[in-house]
């Protein structure tokens, strides 16, 4: 007579942890995972970053050959056919525009280069420069047939994919990642965009992200946990120049052609990166109020004010 032995209990499987990083469209991607299969990850980051050089390719104004660079070249001439990807993508750009009253414009690239911010420098221009400059930026002068998918510019303006390639990009990712099975990850655009998928091993409230102090790198304001949503931050410590004893940082306010006044920092959470990533300018540019009366229920934003005494406040 045979006796079965007794059934052993299943033991959990090991959860695997996986990090790469990646440069592309000017910033560096990090992708870290966890899941119980090492081959699965490591395909599903693959597969990640291959979206990221996609995407490259497509939005790069520094490529000649992106879709990109083509309606730089062309648009101003006559109307272009662009594929359906990049026409929903410039009517994103075109409503956060409207919705913000100006303050969002991916036409603002004259603004940057008299302000020295492209060579990595930064120089006070003369007012006719801003004023020249002023003349050569606009959303408005952005026309879009969505019967025709085209676009064309009334005006001799371009458009820069600054304000929303990263946040663009890391949505793109998270979607590969997600349909490839994985459930727990977070990416990250060069620190300022951040998305995290599900939540880490031991942690179900999410990825904890803390955000520093303004003047005190070492000093935390707020900390938040992102579960299945987003988190993009802006701050005037990113670049900026100092002259005559006055900061001058590189968020610029495209109606006036001067660098914003009166924020630090402003950290948005929500859904979508791409949502996250455009409007922390406009928070920046327009001020508290503005943005507690303006913001989508589903967001939360941070903001530290330039005051006497730095005030950090959190808009639920």
């Amino acid at each position: 007579m045979c006796i079965a032995a007794p059934a052993q209990p299943k033991q959990p499987e090991a959860s695997v942890r996986l990090e790469r990083s990646l440069d592309a469209m000017g910033t560096t991607y990090t992708i870290a995972v966890y899941g119980t299969d090492r081959f699965k990850l490591d395909a599903a980051m693959e597969e990640a970053f291959d979206e990221a050089h996609r995407l490259d390719q497509l939005l790069s104004n520094y490529r000649s050959d992106s879709e990109w660079s083509k309606v730089n070249r062309e648009a101003p001439k006559g109307p272009v056919q662009v594929s359906e990807e990049l026409f929903q993508l410039l009517q994103s750009c075109v409503n956060y525009s409207k919705k913000s009253d100006g303050a969002f414009d991916i036409t603002i690239g004259p603004l940057m280069k008299i302000w020295g911010f492209y060579k990595g420098s930064g120089r006070i221009p003369h007012r006719a420069e801003i004023r020249t400059a002023l003349d050569r930026i606009g959303y408005r002068h952005i026309l879009l047939d969505p019967k025709n998918r085209t676009v064309r510019f009334d005006a001799p303006v371009e458009i820069d994919p600054g304000g929303i390639g990263k946040g663009y990009a890391v949505d793109r990712m998270v979607a590969i990642l997600r349909a490839r099975g994985i459930t727990s990850g977070i990416i990250s655009a060069g620190r300022s965009s951040i998305y995290g998928i599900g939540a880490p091993p031991g942690e179900p409230r999410g990825w904890r992200i803390q955000l520093p102090h303004p003047k005190q790198p070492n000093v935390y304001v707020a900390e938040f946990f992102l579960k299945d949503g987003s988190m993009s931050t802006s701050g005037t410590s990113e670049k900026f120049f100092v002259a005559g004893g006055t900061t001058y940082s590189h968020i610029m306010d495209p109606r006036s052609g001067y660098p914003a006044r009166g924020m630090l920092t402003v950290s948005v959470l929500a859904p979508r990166t791409l949502d996250s990533e455009a409007w922390t300018k406009p928070y920046f540019i327009l001020g508290r109020q503005w943005a507690a009366r303006h913001k989508p229920n589903d967001f939360r934003v941070f903001l530290c004010e330039d005051r006497s005494e730095i005030a950090c406040v959190s808009l639920p």
